[in-house]
């Protein structure tokens, strides 16, 4: 499932876990990966994992609905980890899948593989294993809340249907403004419903993260902020910032 040491990088902030949740496109990943960065800490997509299972559930012929069946194709996804070591690249058979695992047809699916308790079983065990050792950034949409309630930092990064319309279509070459775009928009508000009202893991901020709407706020300062707080939980500064 995994092919990489799950050992903190060189430099890393020491006895720090982060845990970033938060809607689709508020930006997480992107965030993660730039704080783990400057943090020297490993990253980890957890989104990948369920978009992974939902595109080869797809491939295959799977019902995505059929929780067991979608999550006996656990061990054939593999996240792997790029020139820095941040576990954001799928394999499935030895090939690298990542950009079809982000295509628009697993988007319109992947809510309901999520919600399987027999897939978010088998994907929350991998994800613990993978925090097991301290200095780690994790993104996704339940990690302070399920995945890592013991995290360090919580943060839960989020903005407007219409401000992440927008990110997703520009990502994808399209017109911010023309009639795609808009298909996005209801369509992220579609899956916002059902992630925050499934009965098993609900997408919503744990009861002490730090919440930060990134609607017209520049990507350097959102990452800037979620370093700053990281670093103010290192052993000789924890606590001394809780706030946004």
């Amino acid at each position: 499932m995994v092919s990489a040491a799950r050992r903190a990088l060189p430099g890393a902030v020491p006895d720090v876990r982060v845990a970033i949740d938060g809607p689709g496109s508020s930006g997480k990943s992107s965030v993660g990966m730039a704080a783990a960065s400057a943090l020297g800490l490993r990253f980890v997509d957890t989104g990948l994992l369920y978009r992974a299972l939902t595109w080869l559930a797809m491939r295959r012929g799977v019902a995505v609905g059929d929780g067991p069946a979608v999550a006996a194709l656990a061990p054939d996804v593999e996240l792997a980890p790029d020139a820095e070591g941040r576990l954001s690249r799928v394999r499935v058979g030895g090939h690298d899948v990542t950009r079809s695992v982000r295509a628009a047809a697993v988007d319109r699916y992947v809510s309901e593989v999520a919600r399987q308790p027999d897939v978010r079983a088998a994907l929350v065990a991998v994800q613990r294993r993978l925090a097991a050792d301290a200095g780690i950034v994790m993104v996704g949409r339940d990690i302070g809340t399920v995945v890592l309630p013991d995290a360090d930092l919580k943060i839960y990064l989020d903005a407007s249907a219409a401000e992440r319309a927008r990110r997703r279509a520009l990502e994808r070459g399209l017109d911010p403004d023309g009639p795609e775009t808009a298909a996005i928009r209801e369509d992220l508000a579609r899956r916002d419903a059902v992630d925050s009202s499934r009965a098993l893991a609900p997408l919503r901020p744990a009861d002490d993260a730090v919440v930060l709407v990134t609607d017209g706020m520049p990507f350097a300062a959102v990452v800037e902020r979620v370093v700053a707080l990281a670093r103010a939980r290192v052993p000789d500064g924890r606590g001394q910032e809780g706030t946004a």
